[in-house]
């Protein structure tokens, strides 16, 4: 119940010294500071390097074949083979919980090696032939047009989307690009779209704009692939993990192309869901050394409220014993030596708070206009849980500062505290 009395004493008591007290609660403040802002700055680290995936299907492998590195059922070792169109129908039917099965053929690699021409311009540009699920898999935003679907697949149409990249290098400023066509590789594409890709592509964004996705169907037909497949892109679906799925993935496709069951070497493949659990496991060992860092230097705060409270009892040797002789039970006097204590401890910790998320609404402010796709470091923040987080720490960390104080304030007699003077 609310005492005015009460509070006016704790006022009072905290108030008689105030620089004293301001000190004191500086070290709180600090503490707690500190502990909001590394929070936030964590979450902002994991912002930035998530942004980096561009939405990208997260629980994905990506596999292509390479060579054999045992003898098996009369094939020798160090033999040379490729996927087949055949693999993808086979994955689909024999594993069960894959969501996505993306074949995927390439001409080029990284930076660009192949020659497109439009008009009298020309570039060397990376060049796909996908199927329609490759966008769910790797997410891009399309910027005008539209992008390939199973109608271009069963037709085998000679269309493309071309990065805005590519634009920039084969088209005027403002040129109309829907409809007109590219030379890849000496075969007309008509251009049906534009794209932008999402995040920093692993500080490749340039680099990924200058691409130029076709039909797997038409791409095939023109550069005589036939039923060769490069690699493939498999999505899990959501619930499982493409991680636990791969072996039988790599076993029906050692089946199908005669390879050894324990070669291990003869199937390339990156586990991006294996990859992106080991950066989840670092930002949460990361807010982890937040916590552990902050409360320590909370931890500084509370111990010199402690230390002053432990003085303030002292000083009012005389007062408690008075209230004692008057008719205070020791949890009266307990009672109000914690709540002077949470008092100052909760004070100066939203105090703290208050001033963490105003250095945070400023970085925000100033990051608003700045493109941090390119950047490892996005959109600081700090959620509700935090804060209740820091409340609760704040109430303990004031209760613990003020139990050693209220102990010694119950053992002082009434008879020798009032021979104090």
């Amino acid at each position: 119940m609310f005492s005015r009395d009460k509070w006016s004493e704790i006022i009072e008591a905290l108030s008689s010294n105030w620089f004293r007290t301001l000190l004191t609660a500086f070290g709180v403040l600090w503490g707690i500071f500190i502990l909001v802002i590394l929070l936030a700055a964590g979450k902002g680290l994991e912002n930035g390097v998530k942004q980096g995936f561009g939405g990208m299907a997260t629980n994905s492998m990506f596999m292509w074949s390479r060579t054999a590195s045992r003898p098996y059922k009369g094939m020798p070792k160090g033999r040379q083979y490729n996927f087949k169109i055949g693999d993808v129908a086979a994955l689909k039917q024999n594993v069960p919980n894959l969501r996505y099965v993306s074949p995927r053929n390439q001409l080029g690699g990284f930076g660009g090696a192949n020659n497109v021409v439009r008009g009298l311009n020309s570039g060397a540009f990376n060049v796909y032939g996908d199927y329609p699920d490759i966008i769910n898999q790797d997410p891009m935003d399309i910027t005008s047009g539209r992008f390939i679907n199973y109608a271009d697949i069963e037709d085998k149409r000679k269309v493309a989307i071309i990065g805005e990249g590519v634009r920039k290098e084969l088209y005027d400023i403002g040129e109309e690009v829907i409809g007109t066509y590219i030379k890849i590789n000496g075969v007309n594409f008509m251009v049906v779209g534009t794209y932008k890709t999402k995040g920093n592509n692993n500080g490749n964004s340039e680099e990924a704009q200058k691409q130029i996705f076709v039909p797997f169907t038409a791409f095939s037909q023109a550069f005589n692939m036939g039923e060769t497949v490069g690699w493939m892109a498999i999505t899990a679906e959501d619930g499982s993990s493409i991680t636990e799925l791969k072996s039988q993935v790599f076993d029906i496709i050692k089946t199908r192309h005669t390879i050894h069951p324990e070669d291990d070497r003869a199937i390339g493949n990156f586990d991006l869901y294996e990859e992106y659990s080991k950066v989840n496991g670092l930002f949460i060992a990361l807010k982890g050394v937040a916590y552990f860092v902050g409360i320590l230097v909370l931890l500084s705060g509370v111990i010199g409220i402690s230390n002053i409270m432990l003085i303030v009892v002292k000083e009012r040797t005389n007062e408690i014993g008075v209230r004692r002789a008057l008719g205070a039970t020791p949890w009266m006097i307990r009672g109000q030596i914690l709540m002077e204590s949470v008092f100052l401890t909760l004070i100066s910790g939203m105090a703290g708070i208050a001033l963490a998320t105003s250095v945070i609404a400023i970085i925000n402010m100033q990051l608003e206009g700045v493109d941090t796709s390119e950047m490892m470091f996005a959109n600081p923040t700090v959620n509700l849980g935090v804060v209740f987080t820091a409340l609760a720490i704040l109430i303990i960390s004031g209760l613990l500062a003020g139990l050693i104080p209220a102990q010694n304030a119950i053992k002082v007699q009434p008879v020798d505290a009032l021979r104090t003077e």
